[in-house]
């Protein structure tokens, strides 16, 4: 089945993580299955891992090397076992696919309910949007989000929720705009950064991610890699600070992480220093793999780091 999404940073990834005949890889975000292709096309056995049940038409057809796991990647280690794959890929973000779909509510390009859950279960944004409290709405929408005006658009959501609750992605996208004093010739719309903070809410993105690296650090074997894609800065800033940590550059430590073991040997060895970006002809063809990054890391024969309460 063809793909309706480009993989992003595909060659960079391809180079980083060597698979081959006789490897195990782990694609921990299937999504429409482009890295599992190109891994599978190595000669590499892959399991992927993917919480979008619509993910899963993509997997008809990739034989029997391959096998896709229903689930969280943060649930990789439980699922594999410890010391047992050669490489991990990350792709994080919402996929072409799901922002595509109308009905998943991810986007406020066409009207759709609004949903934005990656899974089948759990609250929608619309729970959130229409439950939560303004000052709670307003820390998703900085926090997540990034949005600057975030207590004034809460305030908005809030007002008009107590008179109609929302149910639609563009009516959301109206109130915000209205909130923020319109368009006004900005290139970009003014709900975009409200929006992505609600979806990070909703699949708890950025605690997944943490957990999800934990998991890839247990999963890997001595000389396995680790190649994590961010999109945004909230995502690069949590990978970068936990292979940074990991190979013993700074005691510190993520704020979204629990604390961990102090002097524990570096359980990871940077492949190449800061992030690597696409080619200016990668984002000429491929306009979503603008912001991406590239961070990469070689997990090392120290034991996994204890995470702490």
């Amino acid at each position: 089945m063809s793909a309706p999404h480009t993989s992003v940073l595909l060659d960079e990834v391809i180079a980083a993580l060597e698979p081959a005949s006789g490897k195990l890889i782990v694609d921990g975000t299937f999504g429409a299955g482009g890295y599992s292709r190109a891994f599978l096309a190595t000669g590499a056995d892959v399991v992927a891992f993917d919480r979008d049940p619509s993910a899963r038409k993509f997997a008809e057809g990739l034989g029997e090397r391959f096998r896709l796991v229903d689930g969280r990647f943060s649930q990789m280690a439980d699922e594999l076992g410890e010391g047992v794959a050669d490489g991990v890929a990350l792709d994080l973000g919402v996929s072409s696919m799901q922002l595509d779909q109308a009905e998943r509510g991810f986007s406020f390009m066409r009207d759709g309910p609004l949903d934005m859950r990656m899974g089948a279960d759990g609250p929608t944004a619309a729970d959130i949007v229409n439950t939560a409290e303004p000052a709670e709405l307003a820390r998703i929408f900085y926090v997540y989000g990034e949005e600057r005006q975030s207590r004034r658009v809460a305030s908005f959501i809030a007002r008009r929720r107590a008179e109609q609750a929302f149910t639609r992605t563009l009516d959301l996208a109206e109130v915000i705009e209205r909130a923020l004093g319109g368009r006004r010739g900005a290139k970009v719309h003014p709900a975009t950064r409200s929006f992505q903070g609600l979806r990070i809410a909703v699949n708890e993105e950025l605690s997944e991610l943490e957990a999800g690296l934990v998991a890839a650090e247990r999963v890997l074997k001595p000389g396995g890699r680790l190649a994590v894609v961010t999109f945004h800065s909230l995502e690069d800033r949590i990978v970068k600070a936990f292979f940074t940590e990991r190979a013993g550059k700074t005691p510190g430590g993520s704020r979204h992480a629990p604390p961990v073991e102090a002097g524990a040997p570096p359980s990871f060895q940077l492949l190449f220093n800061g992030a690597r970006a696409p080619s200016e002809a990668e984002t000429a063809t491929n306009p979503r793999a603008r912001s991406a990054k590239l961070r990469v890391g070689v997990r090392t024969s120290a034991p996994v780091w204890k995470e702490t309460a």
